[in-house]
């Protein structure tokens, strides 16, 4: 909503020296978002003065169409000669009254005036246009034609209103009512304690039985209608310029008078108006819903397909208008034609003019179903004041009779469906318990009639809202508005008391040294959101009953195209690593650590907590047992170089070694020991995929899974050649490790290392040879590596070689060499045991 502060000041006496930023301060300490103060006529300098166009020659020789023009200026220039200029719009003619900017003067945009040699001839100014002028859009896009009252010479700056101050002002679904001049001068009014004059407040003849028939087939859709006439409109008239003005600086182009009024008065009022040329009315007007399929022709000249659920004004002949969002072509007001014969003007004489009141949840789904948002839906949508209908066609009839000439006929139709004022119960200290702060009875009643409700009663109030707020509906509403208006920065700011020496939590210690971690490791923490849609879960190849894709749906989701909670972090990751991979940074090593979402069997339904205290724990226990599960995760993802060429060397390619490495990294922080083996899942390439896992309560758990993404995969979500992944569940990592990290044991005698080459069936993982050796050596083995494997001839067909380093150490005493080699041939005989393995050579 863009509100000209010289309009705003016709209904607020705002002192003399506020300026749109004063008052856009004062706006938002009331709730409204005021998104910009635009400065209209910033550097504007005169002379800028009205001239009468007095002779005109064409000029030839040139490519396009150039004027040679003399202007009656007055004294304007000093001389009182005509004023010479050279033109090249052609809307004009000999005698119109123009816009003539002289030099010396200064228009928008610091474009200083001066005479200059342009076409052979010497122009001493310009004559100017709206867009020039910094006007906007006034449908013509050609020299501004003034109406032929206005003298010569007259200082158009002040004329057309150049100079003033717009807010534009965004406009929230609960603040309907400040789509409207009146609305946001009532909250101006009320933030600067001064009184408001009501523009709704005329003087309405009552409804009589001789006003244009209506019937109202839908009182549901429709539960307001009132219809005027006038009559003998004079179709030369035009909007007269401080009309036109006041649309322009609200952001709506001009059109024709009977149209610029309509639009007029819904800016002032917030009731949208419709105006229909009564001889293109067949018979009486009705209110109805469309029929499946019925066609309509809109104003904007499209013909469309109705629903059932839609809401149509109609006559003998079908719909004339679609409800709340747009007229029909077919009663459109005509506009004037002057006869080239006779010089007689012809065009609409007589209208009926229609300001109803619809259903906002009807006129909203007709809106967005035929995408065809305009101003008046905008309004229905967010609640329009019923009762401000009749004030809204008076103010109509009104203008029309004042500027086009008319004649208001007597009769008056307004219906009305059976309605009583909506009431609430609250207790006059409830605003106190919801903001933590003391208000008092008598500040919560002057509020609340502030905002027009009218309010009965003691400690138990009895409050009736005011018909342009459907917004307030319960105590809480009520609450808000005393909040708001006693000022949110008056609130008090109260931290809770945190019990001294506790600190963070186990879990949030570990997700920080998890993060160091991986930071530390070269990666890059990427956020993602927690949405995602159903169609990923094919790219990645998850099987149809994979527990992945059993996800939890939001009812009002962000994006239609992401409605569910995700379940997995590799989406959104592998997401910013294809946006990054298309921007040139080919080298990407990404991280995150976040909440999955996992849907429970039944479903669950979440409680409302109350405001005005703190829940109870029955209450907070229920509400989240109605939760889905919200396990923690971490994942990696990598493409390009993981180590970068140059004089030290060639670097190396990223690959699925490095997300097996990073699980790693991470068990360490969790201080448990991760099992690693080949494993196939989803995602991952079928050879070179790792299983991750754990042990609890005695049993090996898969935690997560890492290695490099199948191509089908890489080609299906557009990512880099070879990019690799890892994802593990970290609660689960957590809870193996246990609460408290174990520090490395230091010994001060040295460490005996004895190597072994192991020969096995080529199908045996080197994870269950690992495992047979650390079990065999006993407590003397410090550590185990595996640093070569071979397959080739000199081992056999179907056979391959593991290559182990052993460091053995006891803590209280340097070991001989039989020990160790005691402590290596126990953890060879256990693997030959286990695996079958043998010396290599042996």
């Amino acid at each position: 909503m863009r509100v000209p502060l010289s309009w705003l000041r016709e209904y607020v006496d705002l002192p003399a020296g506020e300026t749109g930023r004063d008052v856009a301060a004062k706006l938002v300490d009331a709730g409204l978002e005021v998104e910009t103060v635009e400065q209209l006529g910033g550097g504007l300098k005169g002379p800028l003065v009205v001239g009468q166009v007095l002779t005109i020659e064409e000029l030839e020789g040139f490519r396009k169409p150039i004027r040679f023009c003399t202007v009656d200026v007055g004294s304007a220039n000093g001389t009182g000669e005509p004023q010479e200029i050279v033109c090249g719009a052609r809307n004009f003619s000999v005698g119109d009254k123009v816009v003539v900017v002289l030099p010396g003067a200064v228009l928008p945009g610091d474009f200083a005036i001066a005479a200059r040699e342009t076409y052979g001839r010497t122009s001493h100014g310009m004559i100017c246009s709206g867009d020039e002028l910094g006007m906007g859009d006034d449908g013509t896009h050609g020299i501004i034609v003034l109406p032929h009252e206005h003298e010569v010479g007259t200082d158009a700056i002040k004329l057309l209103e150049l100079v003033d101050e717009v807010l534009d002002i965004d406009i929230t679904p609960d603040r309907g009512y400040c789509m409207s001049m009146r609305g946001v001068a009532r909250e101006a009014a009320t933030a600067y304690g001064l009184p408001l004059r009501d523009p709704a407040l005329l003087d309405v003849p009552a409804p009589n039985s001789y006003g244009y028939a209506v019937k109202i087939d839908d009182p549901q859709g429709c539960d307001r209608f009132t219809a005027r006439t006038v009559t003998g409109l004079d179709p030369e008239a035009r909007s007269p310029i401080w009309l036109s003005r006041r649309l322009q600086k609200a952001g709506m182009r001009p059109i024709s008078l009977a149209v610029d009024i309509t639009n007029y008065v819904m800016l002032e009022l917030g009731q949208p108006l419709h105006a229909y040329d009564r001889s293109r009315i067949d018979g009486a007007i009705g209110v109805r819903r469309a029929e499946q399929g019925e066609k309509f022709t809109t104003l904007d000249g499209v013909k469309r397909t109705l629903d059932s659920e839609d809401l149509v004004i109609t006559d003998n002949s079908g719909p004339i208008g679609l409800a709340g969002v747009m007229g029909g072509a077919n009663t459109e007001i005509a506009d004037s034609v002057t006869d080239p014969d006779t010089g007689a003007v012809t065009g609409t004489t007589d209208v009926v003019v229609e300001a109803a009141h619809f259903d906002s949840v009807s006129i909203s789904r007709t809106a967005r179903r035929l995408k065809l948002s305009s101003e008046a839906s905008k309004r229905f949508e967010r609640g329009v004041d019923p009762q401000a209908a009749a004030a809204a066609a008076q103010r109509t009839v009104d203008l029309l009779v004042l500027l086009a000439g008319g004649t208001a006929e007597a009769g008056v139709t307004e219906l009305t469906a059976p309605g009583a004022p909506r009431t609430i119960a609250m207790s006059a200290d409830h605003p106190d318990k919801v903001a933590g702060m003391e208000y008092g009875r008598e500040t919560v009643v002057r509020r609340l009639q502030e905002v027009g409700c009218d309010v009965y009663g003691q400690d138990e109030l009895v409050v009736t809202t005011p018909s342009w707020r459907p917004d307030l509906a319960e105590p809480n509403d009520l609450a808000e508005e005393v909040i708001r208006l006693e000022g949110y920065g008056n609130l008090p700011s109260t931290l809770p008391q945190v019990p001294s020496g506790r600190g963070l939590t186990a879990r949030q210690q570990l997700h920080r040294r998890v993060g160091r971690a991986l930071a530390g490791a070269g990666y890059v923490e990427a956020l993602s959101y927690p949405f995602l849609g159903e169609g990923v879960f094919d790219q990645l190849q998850l099987p149809a009953h994979d527990a992945s894709r059993q996800v939890v749906k939001l009812v009002n989701p962000i994006s239609d195209e992401e409605p569910a909670l995700r379940t997995t972090l590799l989406p959104g990751l592998l997401g910013a690593l294809r946006r990054n991979d298309s921007r040139g940074s080919h080298d990407l090593a990404l991280f995150e650590t976040g909440s999955v979402f996992r849907a429970a069997a039944q479903p669950g339904v979440a409680v409302r907590l109350p405001v005005d205290r703190r829940p109870t724990d029955e209450e907070i226990a229920t509400l989240n047992a109605a939760l889905p599960a919200q396990p923690r995760y971490a994942a990696v993802v990598l493409a390009g170089a993981r180590e970068q060429a140059g004089w030290w060397g060639k670097g190396r390619p990223a690959d699925w070694a490095d997300a097996v490495q990073a699980a790693r990294s991470l068990a360490v922080e969790a201080g448990t020991e991760l099992v690693v083996r080949q494993g196939q899942y989803g995602p991952w390439h079928p050879g070179r995929c790792a299983e991750l896992l754990v042990t609890l309560d005695g049993v090996e758990t898969v935690i997560g899974h890492a290695g490099e993404l199948h191509p089908r995969v890489v080609k299906a979500m557009g990512l880099p050649a070879r990019t690799s992944a890892m994802e593990l569940d970290l609660d689960r990592l957590a809870a193996a490790g246990g609460e408290a990290l174990q520090a490395p044991r230091i010994s001060s005698f040295p460490v005996a290392t004895q190597d072994v080459a192991l020969i096995v069936d080529a199908s045996v993982p080197a994870t269950s040879v690992e495992a047979a050796l650390r079990k065999g050596a006993g407590e003397l083995l410090e550590s185990l590596r595996l640093f070569d494997v071979f397959e080739g001839e000199q081992v056999g067909e179907g056979k391959k070689s593991l290559a182990y380093a052993l460091r053995f150490r006891a803590a209280d005493r340097t070991l001989t060499a039989e020990e160790s080699t005691a402590a290596r041939d126990a953890a060879v005989a256990l693997a030959g045991e286990r695996t079958g393995a043998v010396l290599r050579g042996a």
